[in-house]
């Protein structure tokens, strides 16, 4: 048994040691005491300019936050290589499947993905199930339109896939807006549904969210229901054209309301003059197409949109403490994005990008920002 594992071992720092020499040219996969093993990922350049109003993160993507003036500075340049990603997968003897993936973003190695899947189950920590890519444009910016389909990012989770069905219990995710800055609870998870297919050159996707936002703070234990829902679909016109987008609407669930609030999900409900949970509604959208001019290169064109509800919150305003909170509340986010990509050879892309955000806050106060994006990928 011993001999057997040293032996296995020595087949598996084998393969690694190749993977150290080929894995900067394509992507390497192996095979050892057989589980089959791949890793891949790539390195990436983001550049950004900000003509006006600097709204850069990490990643160079677009933020709202502190969007709703015209008074920033004009003329911001930066650039990082922060994107660049890092990933595992394997798959044992029996058929489990299990995926570790990282990035840089934050400046240090910050887990993406951490899953194991076998026969339609699946563990761990990945893309919330109450997400879709069907109808998303392509963007240089890492963050993407406002109102695309759902949470739009990754969630530990319990989900279980039946053909185009899938289920999952999720980690949950709110926010409460009151006066007294009330400790949120979670007192159960996330319940998603989603159905994803295809058929001849349509892709479609539909979801359904519901969770439980409330407080708890020793004296009062309040909450209520929310939910949240989504349609994505992607349509190609010709070989070359294709058109997608979304819908989405929540009440109760703005979290999950693709870039909503100050920069991604919006406050999902506030405490009232009563101290009962009032939920919040919201609603959102995106549209694009995709021109394909082939020897790799591509244009893409779209425009995202949300807003959120607040007028129930500024009728309970004055009893609810929370006239000095909510003027500054993003009520519409909107973000219009062309990019012309290219892949000169394999495994490169290229691509240039301009785009531009506006945010209306409750209290009239509003701004805007052109940009401009450079991206150059390496994938292995």
């Amino acid at each position: 048994m011993q001999n057997n594992k040293l032996r296995m071992a020595i087949r598996a720092t084998a393969a690694v040691t190749v993977l150290g020499l080929a894995s900067q040219a394509q992507a390497f996969s192996f095979n050892a005491g057989g589980y089959d093993t791949s890793i891949y990922g790539y390195a990436r350049l983001n550049a950004s300019y900000d003509i006006d109003n600097n709204q850069a993160l990490s990643t160079r993507s677009g933020s709202y936050s502190g969007l709703a003036t015209d008074d920033g500075k004009d003329g911001h340049f930066g650039a990082d290589a922060v994107q660049s990603r890092l990933g595992v997968k394997t798959v044992t003897p029996e058929g489990v499947a299990v995926t570790v993936e990282g990035d840089f973003r934050g400046g240090d190695l910050r887990l993406r993905h951490a899953f194991g899947s076998y026969n339609g189950v699946l563990m761990g920590q990945t893309w919330s199930n109450f997400s879709s890519f069907v109808g998303n444009t392509a963007t240089l910016d890492f963050d993407s339109l406002p109102g695309l389909a759902g949470y739009q990012a990754r969630t530990t989770q319990a989900r279980y896939t039946s053909g185009p069905l899938s289920i999952a219990l999720e980690q949950p995710n709110s926010s409460i807006l009151s006066a007294s800055g009330v400790e949120e609870k979670d007192s159960m998870p996330a319940f998603t549904a989603r159905i994803e297919d295809s058929n001849d050159g349509m892709s479609y996707s539909a979801a359904l969210l519901a969770h439980q936002v409330g407080y708890d703070n020793g004296t009062d234990d309040e909450s209520s229901f929310g939910f949240a829902t989504f349609v994505a679909a992607k349509m190609m016109l010709t070989d070359m054209i294709s058109l997608q987008g979304t819908l989405s609407y929540s009440d109760g669930a703005n979290s999950y309301l693709y870039r909503s609030g100050d920069n991604f999900g919006a406050a999902s409900a506030y405490v009232d003059g009563n101290g009962d949970v009032e939920t919040i509604a919201g609603y959102g959208g995106s549209i694009g197409a995709g021109i394909n001019l082939g020897g790799g290169r591509s244009i893409n064109i779209g425009y995202g949109m949300v807003e959120v509800d607040w007028d129930d919150a500024e009728d309970d305003a004055a009893a609810a403490g929370l006239a000095g909170a909510l003027g500054g509340q993003s009520e519409t986010n909107s973000a219009v994005m062309a990019n012309y990509k290219w892949t000169p050879v394999k495994n490169v892309m290229m691509g240039v990008e301009y785009q531009f955000l506006k945010r209306e806050n409750v209290d009239g106060s509003d701004g805007d920002a052109n940009r401009l994006l450079f991206a150059a990928q390496y994938n292995f």
